[in-house]
């Protein structure tokens, strides 16, 4: 079984690398985004496309199993925001064998995003600079595409302000997520409040704490009875941390997605993904993970940013990820990645002796 599996995994990586990989880097970037989410639409609405691609792709094993705030997730890795932002390839990403999906961001308003070239391939840094400005089609027509339907994987919806000169405004910005979080109050297995989106009319304003704790009672207000997460900046200090960590407990905030894309970079606008994240990202989630050490109440963590093997995975959750979370790992190794990392991740840990993924979390932290 394992021989079978490994050298499966070894076709899709040769043909992904060699010959499919070639063909799409010659294209633009946001053209094969766009040109992926329609095949990914397509493949998840037939019951033979999806039981074809997950006999491609997907593996599970127990040992990846775990129940988080209530909900089961068959394996921690998961798509991040950014990817799948109208929530179009939910359906066929558990095929791909991820254990969870996170959908949008998504704002009160639909929006274009920002113009002009708005994605770049950075091939030797492993790593893409995205300008997209939050470009989605709203809360109302997502959570239209999104009621009554059901998956077999858990599901976040991550809602941000709307990209405009008029949401730049705090009040106004506030009662726009407020508008989505009220939307999607039943829709999704948690909520994550994007306060970190590098490429918006107005930049980062609920990163700072006084701004933040606005928001966070406005929503606390609400009372949404499922998982609220925060995706945090990598960019930010660690007494900003300090303080958002604060008033989060606060508020009842369940955990933190560490980390958005970094603005720290060679261009002048935008938000950089992968391995220029990477050290950032890790740097920021083993940092939360200690400020929680002797609490009686944790927080739960996500891991994001410059996965591209089991053991960059492996490496978040012992710094103090209970999840992960990829895209830019997938788009230069190709779909074929998931059920690579789910199996070597498994791999790891009986190695190291452990029965359950949870086992590890913080170890190296």
């Amino acid at each position: 079984m394992k021989k079978s599996i490994v050298f499966r995994q070894k076709i899709v990586g040769y043909l992904y690398t060699n010959f499919a990989k070639k063909v799409f880097f010659m294209f633009d970037a946001e053209l094969m985004h766009s040109a992926f989410i329609k095949i990914g639409k397509f493949l998840g609405e037939y019951w033979s496309t999806k039981k074809a691609t997950g006999l491609f792709f997907d593996y599970q094993d127990k040992c990846l199993e775990q129940e988080i705030c209530g909900v089961k997730f068959r394996n921690p890795v998961g798509l991040a925001a950014g990817f799948d932002k109208n929530a179009e390839m939910i359906s066929i990403m558990e095929n791909v064998g991820f254990g969870f999906s996170e959908v949008g961001s998504i704002s009160g308003r639909a929006s274009k995003g920002n113009t002009g070239q708005r994605m770049k391939r950075l091939i030797k840094e492993k790593s893409l600079w995205i300008n997209l400005g939050l470009n989605n089609c709203g809360a109302e027509k997502v959570y239209r595409k999104l009621s009554n339907k059901r998956f077999k994987i858990p599901f976040g919806v991550s809602i941000a302000r709307t990209n405009s000169r008029e949401t730049a405004e705090d009040d106004m910005a506030i009662e726009d997520y407020c508008f989505s979080a009220e939307k999607f109050r039943d829709i999704g297995n948690y909520l994550t409040i994007n306060i970190s989106c590098p490429n918006a009319y107005g930049g980062q304003p609920f990163s700072s704490p006084k701004r933040f704790e606005k928001l966070m009672k406005a929503i606390a207000k609400l009372k949404i009875e499922k998982p609220i997460f925060v995706k945090l900046s990598p960019d930010l200090d660690k007494e900003n941390v300090n303080s958002i960590l604060k008033i989060s407990e606060k508020y009842g905030i369940s955990g933190f997605i560490c980390t958005n894309l970094t603005k720290h970079h060679q261009f002048n606008k935008g938000g950089v993904s992968g391995k220029i994240l990477e050290k950032k990202s890790d740097e920021m989630l083993g940092d939360v993970y200690r400020k929680m050490r002797g609490k009686k109440r944790k927080f739960i963590l996500i891991g994001c940013g410059g996965i591209f093997s089991a053991e960059d995975a492996y490496k978040k959750i012992k710094l103090g990820a209970n999840l992960v979370q990829l895209i830019t790992g997938m788009v230069f190794q190709g779909p074929g990645l998931i059920g690579k990392i789910n199996y070597e991740l498994a791999e790891l840990l009986k190695k190291d002796g452990f029965k359950n993924v949870s086992e590890a979390v913080g170890k190296c932290a």
